[in-house]
């Protein structure tokens, strides 16, 4: 158990590296992509205050995707408000002593994991038996919907058959954060929590580079970000607005 732990922590620094600088790099790219075009979908906020407003629906309520499909917003929904509570309970596994609000909230935490599952199983359903999703589904998307559902089967199983030592799994990841690897505390001999935690270390490392990159897209679509002012300000990105200098200076 004591390679098996080793293996774990090497697997996690570095799947954290590499989610923060893959992440950061994404982020960097939808920051840095030029918007030459003002295509808003209306009706559109025309302020920038409405247009946070916007993007916190978007972000809580996924408004746009219940308009348009309410089965997968409803599946949708039920997925990421359950990743919202059971990341929320995982917060105590981080921090000592664990803060008040966190510890209010630890009860919503268990009916999350149950949420997120109900979620999965309506989705990949979608893709599976709804033709014009399964026509445009690859198998990447099959692949990724297993990954969170061996993540989530796990964690249930743990919780409610096994029942994980939680206080040497918090013990463990507070060594970690504070790099005392060698008094790194040693894992439960427990498969479904090596499993667990394999997984979700494959989960931090593949996100930057997945679909789920949408989490942070949202903030960056022209669709939902901009400002519906075109007759008030041209919108140029800054290679157009170099090329209208440019052809100034020349005529």
């Amino acid at each position: 158990m004591v390679m098996a732990t080793a293996f774990l922590a090497f697997l996690f620094y570095s799947a954290t590296i590499i989610f923060l600088l893959g992440l950061g790099n994404k982020i960097i790219q939808y920051w840095r992509t030029p918007s030459p075009l003002k295509i808003p979908i209306t009706p559109a906020p025309t302020t920038r205050t409405r247009v946070a407003f916007r993007l916190l629906g978007e972000m809580v309520f996924f408004s746009s995707l219940f308009r348009a499909d309410k089965p997968t917003w409803l599946f949708g929904w039920l997925l990421h408000a359950g990743l919202f509570l059971v990341t929320i309970r995982h917060m105590r596994y981080f921090i000592e002593p664990v803060w008040g609000w966190v510890v209010l909230l630890q009860p919503l935490g268990i009916y999350g994991g149950f949420m997120m599952a109900i979620g999965l199983v309506g989705l990949w359903a979608r893709r599976l038996f709804v033709d014009r999703v399964r026509y445009i589904s690859r198998p990447a998307d099959h692949a990724m919907l297993a990954l969170l559902a061996l993540i989530v089967g796990s964690g249930l199983l743990m919780s409610y058959v096994t029942r994980t030592d939680v206080v040497a799994v918090k013990a463990f990841f507070l060594g970690l954060m504070r790099v005392d690897l060698a008094h790194l505390q040693v894992l439960p001999g427990q498969w479904d929590l090596y499993l667990h935690l394999l997984l979700v270390a494959v989960l931090m490392t593949i996100f930057p580079f997945s679909k789920l990159l949408h989490a942070p897209g949202l903030f960056f679509s022209p669709s939902r970000s901009q400002r519906d002012n075109p007759r008030e300000r041209r919108q140029l990105a800054p290679w157009a607005a170099e090329l209208d200098r440019s052809a100034d200076g020349t005529s």
